[in-house]
């Protein structure tokens, strides 16, 4: 009976633990697709939402002509101001392909292709975000590279 008992407990623990971690990773992916989708609309404020506030937050972007990285997330913000005064919001249709997700305590290491058509160009990057929990256990973005595939 002990050992039932036991077999049961330990199936049930691992179903907590499985789905704990499933919803985790689902967490970390919606900060990831509200930062690109606010990016693409133009959404200031939703997409500096998903930032960390922290002065080691770091961006990184690059392609074939050039590249460029930003350290903290207020010279971050401030990088993107003209960008979120002067875009238009962008209709490209976004596609992923996850890599790697993965969850340690307060943090998250994600790896992704993703694809971004707008009806004339399609624009392929391998991306890679670290996400920390904040002092409200929201995931929050404070590291981004970007290098486009040409």
């Amino acid at each position: 009976m002990v050992k039932l008992l036991l077999t049961i407990l330990t199936a049930c623990a691992g179903f907590s633990f499985n789905s704990f971690a499933q919803d985790e990773s689902s967490a970390v992916k919606a900060v990831i697709e509200k930062e690109t989708t606010s990016f693409f609309a133009v959404d200031k404020k939703n997409w500096e939402g998903t930032w960390l506030k922290a002065p080691y937050a770091y961006w990184s972007y690059a392609d074939s002509t050039s590249g460029s990285f930003v350290e903290g997330t207020e010279k971050i913000m401030e990088n993107f101001n003209e960008y979120f005064k002067t875009a238009k919001p962008s209709k490209s249709k976004i596609e992923r392909v996850w890599l790697e997700v993965r969850i340690y305590n307060k943090g998250a290491y994600v790896r992704f292709i993703q694809k971004a058509t707008d009806g004339i160009d399609i624009e392929q990057t391998s991306e890679t975000r670290v996400l920390e929990k904040d002092k409200d256990g929201k995931w929050k973005i404070v590291f981004l590279s970007a290098v486009v595939k040409y």
